[in-house]
């Protein structure tokens, strides 16, 4: 389970913010128990979080932040090996002092039947890995498995303090083989040390991305794949097939087509009958959309994991949205714990009237950008809104910001105005 995302320098996030899943007084019932005590009270985080903001206000930055983090975790070892003293990330650029100064990426998670709490972290130059930290709290008290600072002369891979008995791994051994430009984190997974390698597993396997863009074929082949997977095939068809069904698309099941092994979505004809869209070129936007979505989300409600969604709007209808929030926050859909992080434009989520408000006061962050370029986050809570209070209405008033800065009619005048001089 995530518990919490820091982040700075990188791209529109200049300084240091950070995402809580947490769950405050503000918590409406939604919020799940993580098996973590702090200051003697029960720790509960969030399920979903909605990241809400303008355009260009820097929502996306913020998932593909975690995302960098990942294939960074991924990839240090192997792939940043091909290019000796290059680190690939993407730093503030509006400002020279930023575009000089470190990226910093971190993670609270918890892992464990009986949850263990692991703060991970790493600070990146354009050269090398600056810092790097892996802290365990068992039974509430830090446990420094290693704290890693860039070493003396450069050609080092830095100097690494490991306390108490907590890592058990070759330390030594692991430490001599990280280079420069690699985590210790990716050295150790890939040699096998099995503390390193769960942490690893986290990255690779509890994470995943759903973006709107790329090609259609692409976003679906998630989805497809699942649909004939050798072991699981069955649990997915059935399920996608019921939810393809339950979105009130006009399709009454789905199957594979025996001759040419393509998949076949069966829609109700007007005598009563059934028939099969071709999948690509007949059936919609929308059917694809929604198909497209349901293999990330089953996986993750099936494996526990986290599933971060870039403009969940531009995906799907809002009552389709609302529903899927209902869906990870209720426990007998989603026993395994998984979480929802989604990007938004849609007011509508927030909104009572319609949607019956699938979204919690503490599940709601937003995004601005200030005039200098970098992006501000912050939770919805910060402006304290009552229970009652129509969050639609507040947020599109601006009450709470992260709506663009300008007035009605203004992009209309705006063109009126090159019209008449054009004419003039």
């Amino acid at each position: 389970m995530l518990v919490r995302f820091r982040l700075a320098n990188h791209r529109s996030i200049r300084d240091d913010h950070e995402l809580s899943l947490i769950a405050t007084e503000f918590d409406e019932g939604t919020a799940r128990a993580t098996g973590l005590k702090h200051r003697g009270h029960h720790v509960s985080a969030q399920p979903v979080l909605g990241i809400f903001g303008a355009n260009a206000s820097g929502k996306s930055n913020l998932l593909g932040g975690l995302w960098l983090m990942r294939d960074a975790v991924r990839n240090s070892f192997a792939d940043w090996a091909k290019a000796p003293g290059v680190v690939p990330r993407e730093p503030f650029k509006l400002d020279s002092e930023s575009r000089g100064q470190t990226s910093l990426f971190e993670v609270d998670l918890t892992l464990g039947r009986d949850p263990v709490r692991y703060t991970y972290g790493f600070e990146l130059s354009d050269e090398r890995v600056e810092a790097e930290w892996l802290h365990a709290y068992p039974h509430g008290r830090r446990n420094v498995w290693f704290d890693r600072e860039a070493g003396r002369p450069e050609s080092e891979g830095g100097e690494f303090v490991f306390r108490g008995e907590g890592f058990k791994g070759e330390r030594e051994a692991l430490a001599k083989l990280t280079r420069p430009n690699a985590l210790f984190l990716s050295v150790g997974a890939t040699l096998n040390d099995p503390q390193l390698v769960a942490i690893h597993r986290w990255f690779l396997n509890d994470l995943a991305l759903v973006t709107a863009g790329g090609k259609a074929r692409n976003r679906m082949s998630r989805t497809q794949r699942l649909l004939t997977h050798p072991d699981d095939a069955d649990f997915y068809r059935e399920r996608v097939g019921e939810l393809l069904q339950a979105a009130d698309l006009g399709i009454t099941r789905l199957d594979i087509d025996p001759e040419t092994s393509e998949l076949r979505l069966w829609h109700r004809t007007s005598d009563d009958g059934e028939m099969p869209l071709d999948f690509l070129q007949e059936e919609s936007l929308g059917t694809h959309a929604w198909f497209s979505f349901l293999g990330p989300m089953l996986t993750a409600l099936k494996q526990g994991s986290i599933l971060l969604v870039d403009e969940l709007d531009s995906s799907l209808h809002p009552a389709l949205a609302a529903e899927v929030l209902r869906v990870f926050q209720d426990p007998a859909a989603n026993p395994n714990g998984a979480q929802l992080i989604f990007t938004t434009h849609d007011a509508t989520l927030l909104g009572s009237e319609v949607l019956d408000r699938p979204i919690g006061r503490d599940q709601v962050w937003i995004t601005t950008k200030r005039r200098s370029g970098e992006t501000e986050l912050y939770p919805l809570t910060a402006a304290k809104p009552r229970k009652e209070e129509n969050l639609e209405r507040g947020y599109l008033r601006g009450r709470y910001g992260g709506v663009p800065r300008m007035t009605a009619g203004e992009i209309v005048r705006e063109l009126s105005r090159h019209e008449k001089k054009a004419r003039a």
